[in-house]
């Protein structure tokens, strides 16, 4: 029995890579790649922190909201824009394409957020009602992620013949990546600027919308202290549904980056592992902190990048969640740590 252990162990260990050489020859390349990644964990992760932020709720149905934004993407390029899903790219110039794009984003954003609004009403509003327990909250929004898959997966395809379903949609490529340019010996395509552009001007927008607006005083205010930002006239139901929303909205966006970059990814289950990995970068940055959302996703994209060249692609996702444990031992409130309650205002 022992032999056998420890040849299981030898087994294991014999396919690891240890390729401290492919790390270094491929430097760049690796966090350029990683950086457009870790942009789309990024995005997605600000709805968890938010949400947590506010509720003190970890929305595992976050992920779910994620790939519906994926399927209206889909759908809109495929229903209203009229393009075939054949697997071939379409060549429609530069101008056509970030038209048709935006169309598509602006539509899977608006089904993400009206799907994280629904959810809100449906599933966590009448447990706030009752004054449920947070581990009620929790087991719910696991329940509810289980139900918005399984939705996609058995019932959608009664309503929209073709969509949804056991097999992954027929991809529709409107961008095929092409190389703009080199820096350091490493290429540039053009969907990596396209994902890590809109992911940063998203990222600045949210954070003006959080520190600077009468909004995003109102969310502080609610995750501080809801029941004194309550007596001072700040709606806290309005709140709650408003962070839904802009979560949701977040998440449509990277949706619709994340088929630029996987387009056959659009699958029922295709938010599953990318959520993890989100909420993981939101815990990593500091769970409730909108820059330690964004700075984890992006150090986890790059991170697990370097890791799959060190010990092989079949480790990328180990890798990703090893650093979040490591972290942890040593700043088990993430790198940031600071809470959206407690942000200046």
């Amino acid at each position: 029995m022992i032999q056998q252990c420890l040849d299981q162990y030898t087994c294991v260990a014999a396919n690891i890579n240890f390729n401290l050489e492919g790390l270094r020859d491929g430097f760049w390349q690796l966090t350029i790649d990683g950086l457009s990644w870790g942009a789309i964990y990024a995005l997605v992760a600000v709805g968890y922190t938010l949400v947590f932020g506010v509720l003190r709720l970890i929305n595992f149905a976050h992920s779910e909201i994620f790939m519906l934004g994926m399927f209206g993407a889909y759908f809109c390029l495929d229903i209203i824009l009229g393009f075939t899903p054949s697997g071939n790219d379409y060549e429609k110039g530069v101008a056509l394409t970030v038209l048709y794009l935006g169309v598509a984003m602006l539509f899977a954003m608006l089904v993400s957020g009206s799907a994280a609004v629904g959810l809100e009403f449906i599933a966590y509003r009448p447990l706030r009602k009752r004054g449920a327990r947070s581990l009620t909250f929790l087991i719910t929004a696991i329940g509810m992620s289980f139900v918005l898959q399984e939705f996609v997966h058995f019932v959608l395809p009664k309503l929209l013949p073709g969509y949804g379903g056991s097999n992954a949609q027929q991809p529709i490529i409107l961008m095929q990546p092409k190389t703009q340019f080199t820096i350091f010996g490493a290429t540039v395509s053009n969907v990596t600027l396209v994902i890590v552009a809109s992911a940063l001007i998203f990222a600045l927008l949210t954070d003006m919308a959080i520190n600077r607006t009468k909004f995003g005083r109102g969310i502080r205010a609610v995750a501080q202290d809801p029941t004194t930002a309550t007596l001072m006239g700040v709606s806290r139901e309005r709140i709650i549904m408003t962070t839904f929303l802009l979560g949701g909205l977040l998440a449509g966006a990277a949706a619709l980056m994340y088929t630029l970059k996987v387009p056959q990814g659009i699958i029922y289950s295709g938010g599953f592992l990318l959520g993890i990995k989100a909420f993981s970068a939101a815990v990593l940055g500091g769970i409730g902190n909108l820059r330690g959302a964004l700075l984890g996703g992006l150090l986890l994209g790059i991170m697990e990048n370097y890791g799959q060249a060190v010990f092989g692609t079949q480790w990328r996702d180990v890798v990703a969640f090893v650093l979040l444990v490591l972290v942890l031992l040593i700043r088990p409130t993430g790198i940031l740590g600071e809470s959206l309650g407690k942000a200046r205002a």
